[in-house]
């Protein structure tokens, strides 16, 4: 499971210093960095974000008032110099509150408690979430339609890739694209379907999923843009 994060801080130097933690970290994804609350509310409206690092002092619009004009609000991790923000920061629902300069134990804990809370939610909508139903071990299983991180030809089987666990079903890799063809998935080699919405990163060999590569075929490199353009 990642968290697809942005960071927005007016200063630069702030900025890479919390992107440099988000890249070290295993479970976050950064989409987008921003330098003022204007250029956060725009860049919002074009991709689907998990959790922000929210500065609170900006110029024109600070962070308090940033999140007063967004409509959906992802979790918030504040991050400031000064601590007399920190009671009207959790009036906010804040996932936590981090002072700068920032350490990594203290970085890490909080992703962690983001985490926690993101699976608590995932879980919730996953009882009433999307799913198929395979046949794995003589056993039948409900599987998320989220949860798939991608699936795998294994000769006449395929492998399905969750989180936490992978199941081997006796299936087609055909039978697979046409249950999922109305979800964010794609076949983007021979032997794999990707889910579009956990690939971290891509170069014209392989697709990082999950700290996993995955090969990608270099006449679907193309097509991958495309479709991940329009996620």
């Amino acid at each position: 499971m990642n968290l697809r994060c942005v960071v927005v801080d007016d200063s630069s130097i702030q900025r890479l210093s919390i992107v440099k933690l988000i890249k070290e970290h295993p479970s976050l994804t950064l989409l987008a960095e921003y330098k003022n609350a204007l250029e956060t509310k725009k860049g919002l409206n074009e991709v689907e974000v998990d959790l922000i690092f929210l500065d609170i002092e900006m110029p024109v619009i600070n962070g308090f008032e940033l999140l007063d004009v967004l409509s959906n609000k992802p979790q918030i991790i504040f991050v400031t110099g000064k601590t007399e923000y920190a009671f009207k920061a959790f009036d906010y629902d804040a996932t936590d509150y981090l002072q700068k300069p920032i350490t990594k134990e203290r970085f890490n804990l909080a992703v962690a408690k983001a985490m926690d809370y993101h699976k608590l939610k995932f879980e919730g909508n996953n009882a009433e979430g999307d799913h198929i139903f395979v046949k794995s071990n003589l056993k039948k299983r409900k599987v998320y339609i989220n949860s798939i991180l991608w699936i795998e030809a294994l000769g006449d089987y395929v492998k399905i890739v969750t989180p936490d666990e992978s199941l081997i079903v006796l299936a087609t890799m055909k039978s697979f694209e046409k249950q999922l063809e109305e979800y964010p998935f794609m076949r983007i080699h021979k032997s794999y379907i990707a889910n579009l919405t956990k690939i971290k990163r891509f170069n014209s060999k392989h697709v990082e999923i999950n700290n996993n590569n995955i090969p990608l075929s270099r006449n679907k490199k193309n097509l991958l843009i495309e479709a991940l353009d329009e996620l």
